[in-house]
């Protein structure tokens, strides 16, 4: 048999998913799911490509160099989805149109981002989130990161702590220092990561105070409990940054009623890699991976460009940071061991069809297989422990043979 053998190899930046890893992938993905569903939000499925103009970067995605692009027959520009919630936005505008109250969508699905250049990075990411949508409080804030805490809990993750910022108080900060727009991209980028060095000498040569220029130097390290909100408090006079801390001194509050104040930081330095985020932003992190497990954030304008004014807030868990994290924390992540084979002769086959039917009905995942009577039994117990299978039965005309493997 012909073949070439690189065929068996995937693109870079995807891999195959498979056995256990596979079956406890799903088992966490559907505990979320439920945490969702009990917080009332409907599950919506998007297509994997779109048009090119619903994720261009004027709406505040990603880049287009960063975007898996084809065409159709009709010469339209596609993109695989390198982001899910501009397609919900679509979505909403197009089928909520006229629907004024709280909608709650919650979804998976793969985006894909081109990583050139990042090696060990996958292209393909898998993602569950959530968008609460025409809500614009502060409540809807709160339980967002609320929602994000529990499914993370659910999930079997320990010791993961939510580091919570606000886009505007970032952009205030910037009106305020009377950055030009080519200094707050710099500025932004030195705030990324994490420089003191690199912004204390681009501020150094601002024309302002030294007690705003301490402030400034500071800002890239200024994450904590609640006291953090109070120190940018009296160093900050921008309207646009006090509203922003104003608002997430109240989504602590809120959440301290949900008894999830311990769970919360804040890092007020945060930026997002989405410039459609308007108000807050949050992401998740625990010991064991670098990366964020989940992010979110509120985007009141985003529905705005499909034609639907409406507030929303969401969240993202990137499910691949969550199972590497699992992982490292050694997370007992149950997964269905109660399989049964069941093999069988071609003189006993309706005995052993009869009898699968019955263990079907009991909620127990039954394989059928005919026996080579050549074949030893240690084969077949072999290969029930290699794919999960508890019990072996071996079917016969006057008996049933057990076996636990």
């Amino acid at each position: 048999m012909d073949y070439e053998e690189n065929l068996l190899f995937t693109p870079e930046g995807v891999r195959d998913i498979y056995g256990t890893e596979c079956e406890r992938r799903r088992k966490v993905e559907e505990d979320i799911h439920k945490i969702m569903k009990q917080y009332g939000f409907q599950y919506i499925q998007t297509p994997t490509y779109e048009f090119f103009d619903i994720f261009k970067q004027e709406r505040g995605t990603v880049a287009s160099k960063e975007m898996f692009k084809f065409f159709d027959q009709y010469n339209n520009t596609l993109v695989l989805r390198p982001d899910i919630t501009p397609s919900i936005a679509r979505c909403v505008a197009k089928y909520y149109s006229g629907e004024e109250l709280p909608i709650r969508l919650s979804y998976s699905g793969s985006t894909f981002i081109h990583r050139r250049g990042y090696q060990g990075k996958l292209s393909e990411i898998s993602q569950i989130g959530a968008e609460l949508m025409n809500d614009s409080s502060s409540d809807a804030d709160a339980e967002m990161i609320a929602l994000t805490v529990e499914c993370l809990a659910k999930s079997g993750l320990q010791e993961f702590k939510i580091d919570v910022g606000h886009a505007a108080f970032i952009r205030g900060i910037m009106e305020e220092a009377g950055f030009t727009s080519e200094e707050a991209e710099q500025y932004k980028r030195l705030l990324a990561n994490k420089n003191i060095f690199g912004v204390e000498e681009m501020i150094e040569a601002k024309p302002i105070s030294a007690e705003w220029k301490e402030f400034l130097i500071r800002l890239p390290d200024l994450f904590g409990e609640k006291e953090t909100l109070q120190y940018a408090r009296e160093h900050v006079n921008n309207a646009l940054a006090r509203e922003a801390l104003e608002r997430l001194e109240k989504v602590y509050e809120i959440l301290d009623i949900y008894g999830l104040s311990e769970s919360v930081t804040f890092d007020l330095s945060m930026l997002s890699h989405y410039e459609y985020y308007t108000g807050i932003i949050f992401k998740a992190y625990t010991y064991g991976t670098g990366e964020a497990i989940a992010t979110g954030g509120r985007y009141d304008k985003l529905l705005e460009q499909f034609g639907k004014k409406a507030p929303a807030v969401g969240l993202a868990i990137v499910l691949d940071q969550l199972m590497n994290a699992l992982d490292r924390q050694k997370a007992e992540i149950p997964v269905s061991d109660n399989g049964v084979l069941i093999l069988y002769q071609s003189s006993d086959r309706k005995k052993a069809v009869d009898m699968a039917n019955r263990y079907r009905t009991e909620g127990r995942a039954v394989s059928l297989m005919r026996k080579n009577a050549y074949t030893e039994m240690c084969v077949y117990e072999k290969y029930a422990k290699r794919h999960g299978i508890s019990t072996v039965i071996k079917v016969e005309r006057d008996q049933e043979n057990i076996l636990d493997v």
